[in-house]
């Protein structure tokens, strides 16, 4: 049933995802919601407006890279499937700047996936660059996207020697602009963006039983969907196959993101969304089975609505 519906791209399928990712972010705004004083309120509530329209901005972002790179056929199961893996995580709905960061990650990878086009490859290497750092001013340790750009250089255009300089340039423009607004405005910026920079491998951070849950079906549906990617990669058009590869790539950084961040918080897991409901998508698409379609894509909805009511 879930998967037949959203097996077209129709305008209603889209409605029917931004109405369960708006209702689903009032409800737990509304259910973690302290008591302040009404001016407080109102730039909290208007904080929390901003954060809705950039999840938002940032599901349709994924759409279109899935869509516009070729990476899906004519359905909204990407689309499908970002809102349901955000309902494992709603935390997230509280985490303005891991939303931020994301949202900018999300900017960078759409120029980077679509650099097989060949079309301007030094404007998206740079934009792509430029939109990193950006990402890593909320989230430091997303500066390992960076990764993904020299990953696509290698992969389209690694003849050049000036595209290997481009990073370097948006690096130093980021930087600088970034230390006279902080110099210029309140200099506790920068200490902030230094404090960041430390790394910590202990788990021992979540305090709910749902959390945990939601971690580990979280993990459990990743492994299952890169695995099937990974076992059917053989099997994609020969010109897909840098981008499924970067989408891969992008994937495990996120995770690798997930490792070493200090502060650890389920709203981490926000960076591998994007890259995970592409899989997933790739999964659904690939198979003949409509029972199994069915089954996947219900039981994805199914975890992130139950575990999105036990984190309440």
């Amino acid at each position: 049933m879930i998967a037949s519906i959203f097996s077209k791209s129709r305008p209603f399928n889209y409605i029917l995802v931004i109405v369960t990712l708006v209702l689903s972010f009032f409800i737990y705004q509304i259910q973690k919601q302290n008591s302040s004083t009404a001016s407080n309120e109102i730039i909290g509530w208007m904080t929390k407006l901003g954060i809705l329209l950039t999840l938002i901005a940032s599901l349709f972002i994924t759409n279109f890279i899935t869509k516009r790179n070729g990476l899906s056929k004519d359905n909204s199961y990407s689309a499908l499937f970002f809102v349901a893996f955000l309902l494992f995580i709603p935390k997230v709905f509280t985490d303005s700047s891991i939303v931020i960061s994301g949202f900018f990650v999300l900017l960078a990878m759409r120029r980077l996936i679509s650099m097989k086009s060949l079309v301007t490859p030094k404007e998206k290497i740079f934009d792509a660059s430029l939109w990193i750092f950006i990402a890593a001013l909320f989230h430091f340790w997303s500066i390992l996207f960076i990764v993904i750009v020299f990953v696509s250089i290698v992969f389209h255009v690694s003849g050049d020697y000036r595209n290997w300089v481009l990073p370097f340039i948006a690096f130093f423009a980021v930087g600088i602009v970034f230390l006279f607004i902080s110099l210029l405005f309140d200099k506790t910026w920068i200490y902030l963006i230094w404090n960041q920079i430390e790394v910590d491998f202990t788990f021992f951070y979540l305090e709910r039983s749902a959390a945990n849950a939601a971690l580990i079906l979280y993990g459990l549906f990743s492994f299952v969907f890169l695995i099937a990617m990974l076992l059917t990669l053989s099997k994609r058009p020969i010109i897909m196959l840098a981008s499924y590869k970067k989408v891969i790539y992008i994937f495990l950084i996120s995770l690798l993101i997930y490792v070493v961040s200090p502060e650890k918080n389920n709203a981490l897991l926000l960076f591998s969304i994007m890259p995970l409901s592409i899989l997933a998508t790739a999964y659904v698409e690939i198979s003949r089975d409509t029972v199994l379609k069915e089954i996947i894509a219900g039981s994805v909805l199914a975890c992130g609505i139950l575990l999105f009511v036990f984190q309440l």
